[in-house]
């Protein structure tokens, strides 16, 4: 089978053949259908000082079970989190992280929709929002940020906001149901809000701290660091939260599967539509983290086995 790995930190991406792994207990051995390219896969790959296996969100079918699995079986169609190789044919996938894609939604859809719908509902919940209230949703038009306007506006928010890096992509946010979009590098972000949702970080905190109205509340789930002095929030009477999706999955297993739960069914009604930016094949990864990492994308990169 094909696998892409590379061999030094910020090195080339490349295509080698390996044999098929075999699903050791408690996993599956899915043929994958479609892999999502996420920025921290990304960055680890420039940044991390060892090679890493380029895991993430992974879709597509059973092929063979290992020891101890019993809620799948070869033929049923699943998504999940692999943390070993997941840039490849064949990916092994432990079964606590995997969940059936149900009937009528393609590989692709998992791999837009899952994973990324839930650190954008988890993060929405961490802000804890009145329908009467306004949001700010930073990298607006990333794979998480694109569904984490939907779900602001499809929790009733009065007003949504997104922030971009690029004006090319406010049209495309507007779509997705934000009322005002705005950039990065503007002076002044409107109105105040009362949550923003950030998935940016470092020095783009400030500002969207600023942005909050008095008592407003910043939810952090960026890998990009920053820093916020104690002051800033001490003057508004403002919050930050910090938010991991794997410590839900790990601790809180069932509100995990009823985030899960919710999010198929809005997408099953129509009502959370995810974007997808592109389709790349394994040969051409080096492209897809390319866009992921320029943030010029609109929606989610994808690879395609």
């Amino acid at each position: 089978m094909r696998r892409v790995r590379y061999e030094s930190a910020g090195g080339p991406l490349f295509v080698e053949e390996v044999p098929v792994p075999a699903p050791g207990p408690g996993e599956l051995l899915v043929r994958c259908e479609a892999v999502g390219v996420t920025l921290p896969i990304v960055r680890k790959v420039t940044e991390a000082p060892e090679p890493v296996p380029l895991g993430g969100e992974i879709a597509g079918r059973v092929a063979a079970v290992g020891a101890g699995v019993t809620r799948f079986r070869a033929g049923d169609p699943v998504t999940g989190l692999c943390f070993g190789h997941g840039y490849a044919d064949f990916a092994a996938l432990h079964e606590a992280m995997a969940s059936p894609v149900p009937d009528g939604a393609s590989a692709v859809d998992a791999v837009a929709l899952v994973r990324s719908g839930l650190v954008a509902l988890g993060a929405l919940e961490a802000a804890r929002p009145a329908p009467v209230e306004a949001a700010l949703v930073t990298a607006a038009a990333s794979g998480v940020g694109q569904l984490a306007v939907q779900l602001a506006r499809l929790r009733g928010a009065a007003r949504v906001v997104g922030a971009v890096s690029d004006p090319a992509k406010a049209d495309f946010v507007r779509s997705l149901g934000a009322d005002e979009v705005v950039l990065y590098g503007d002076d002044d972000w409107g109105d105040p809000v009362d949550y923003v949702l950030d998935a940016v970080g470092g020095e783009l905190l400030t500002p969207a701290l600023a942005a909050l109205a008095p008592g407003g509340r910043l939810v952090a789930y960026s890998s990009g660091g920053g820093t916020i002095r104690a002051y800033d929030l001490l003057v508004g009477a403002k919050s930050v939260i910090g938010f991991q999706m794997a410590l839900i999955a790990r601790g809180q297993p069932e509100l995990y599967e009823r985030w899960r739960r919710e999010l198929w069914r809005l997408f099953a009604d129509g009502a959370l539509r995810p974007a997808v930016h592109g389709e790349f094949a394994l040969t051409d990864a080096a492209r897809a983290h390319e866009v992921v990492e320029s943030r010029s994308n609109l929606g989610k990169v994808v690879l395609r086995p």
